[in-house]
């Protein structure tokens, strides 16, 4: 499937001539890292004894009792920092100490992969500088708070929709000014080669584990996985784990807006088509000119108008199916599965949960197995949760 950085057509490298150096540099010690025994398992360490590997493979009872359904989750909120993004940052921080680097610059929508920098920065004695575009510092205030007490700069982009679209832009332009000492730490399946595999690989223990969980607890393969899509990374890496097997359905959940039907800002899976962006051949959501569309999501992590390429060659190829959920439906899944459950998910991964719901209510899936990857927590996005349902805290 992938040769030199490609999934089919997608994928690849296209950057400023500046910026190949850094590409090939980076490249060649992340397939030096992989290879290297002493590398792997000083990461599989951070994972366990820093992370708090591996994550549980939880059986939602109340809620399978509710659908007809056996439902579980994947349970990568319990981990250090309140999501999967600390499995990355692991990963690239030990890669850029490797590579003598000083410094991580990152970009962050709902702010998990800035903290996440920001504390494998801190653990591993290397200065960070956060992008986060204005609109989502505003509303990810406790992130960018827990950040800084990290030790991180958190620079504001006011500039464009000031999301996360707008944070990569100027995280680039930094990395180039900076590319002696810099790595930038790209916290998606995006960007180019080889940010999109190396994003997964280290993001693959999801799915490794997941894979091995439920074969001990069922005895058989999952019928369905489902993982919310922004960049990608939850998804690919809970994905990477079943990808193989053909008879296992992979549904990624997208953000669809205020409205699936109207909101054209959102979704770039369902409504995109080819374009380069941030790097790499991917789906992007443009207008007939070619520019690149602004989002919108109540959900920062899912505000980004691209997707990593291999989520791409996943749809066009058919082994993936991508579906939209709009705000209302996400926030509706947060209050069921705190109901049912006791567990408050992240927006993000509400998503998720709520096309879990519609998907199991379909006649034709009563009884089956389910996968759902509960991306992170969300103790970040009480403020927002309480906002959308006009709840004063």
């Amino acid at each position: 499937m992938m040769q030199k950085g490609k999934f089919g057509k997608y994928g690849g490298v296209f950057v400023p001539e500046l910026l190949i150096p850094a590409i090939e540099e980076l490249e060649q010690a992340y397939y030096e890292c992989i290879n290297n025994k002493e590398f792997l398992e000083e990461y599989n360490e951070y994972l366990r004894e820093f992370a708090g590997r591996p994550t549980g493979l939880y059986y939602a009872a109340n809620l399978s009792e509710q659908l007809g359904c056996k439902i579980y989750l994947k349970r990568e909120d319990m981990l250090h920092t309140g999501a999967h993004k600390i499995n990355n940052t692991i990963g690239q921080g030990l890669l850029a100490k490797y590579m003598g680097k000083t410094k991580l610059i990152a970009e962050t929508g709902a702010g998990q992969h800035g903290i996440a920098t920001a504390v494998i920065g801190a653990k591993l004695g290397l200065d960070v500088k956060i992008y986060m575009g204005s609109k989502d510092v505003e509303r990810q205030k406790l992130n960018v708070f827990r950040m800084e007490l990290s030790g991180a700069e958190v620079v504001p982009v006011d500039i464009g929709s000031k999301t996360l679209k707008d944070s990569i832009n100027e995280a680039f332009r930094d990395w180039v000014a900076n590319l002696d000492t810099t790595h930038y730490l790209i916290g998606t399946t995006m960007g180019p080669h080889p940010y999109p595999s190396m994003v997964k690989f280290f993001q693959s223990v999801i799915g490794t584990e997941a894979r091995e969980q439920i074969l001990e607890i069922e005895g058989k393969l999952p019928d369905t996985v489902i993982a919310c899509v922004g960049g990608g990374s939850n998804s690919m890496g809970i994905f990477s784990g079943f990808v193989d097997d053909e008879d296992v359905e992979l549904i990624g959940v997208e953000a669809g807006g205020v409205s699936v039907e109207t909101d054209e800002n959102g979704a770039t899976l369902t409504k995109g088509r080819d374009g380069i962006l941030h790097g790499s051949l991917s789906i992007v959501l443009q207008d007939e000119e070619g520019q690149i569309q602004d989002t919108s999501s109540v959900s920062a992590g899912l505000d980004y108008p691209g997707v990593g390429p291999e989520h791409a060659y996943l749809k066009t190829s058919g082994r993936a199916k991508y579906v939209p959920i709009t705000n209302d439906e996400a926030l509706d899944a947060f209050q069921l599965l705190c109901q049912t459950e006791g567990i408050i998910p992240a927006l993000e991964s509400s998503h998720a949960v709520a096309y879990a719901v519609k998907y199991a209510k379909m006649p034709e899936n009563k009884g089956k197995t389910i996968i759902v990857n509960l991306s992170g927590r969300g103790d970040k996005d009480m403020f927002t949760v309480a906002k959308e349902l006009g709840v004063e805290i």
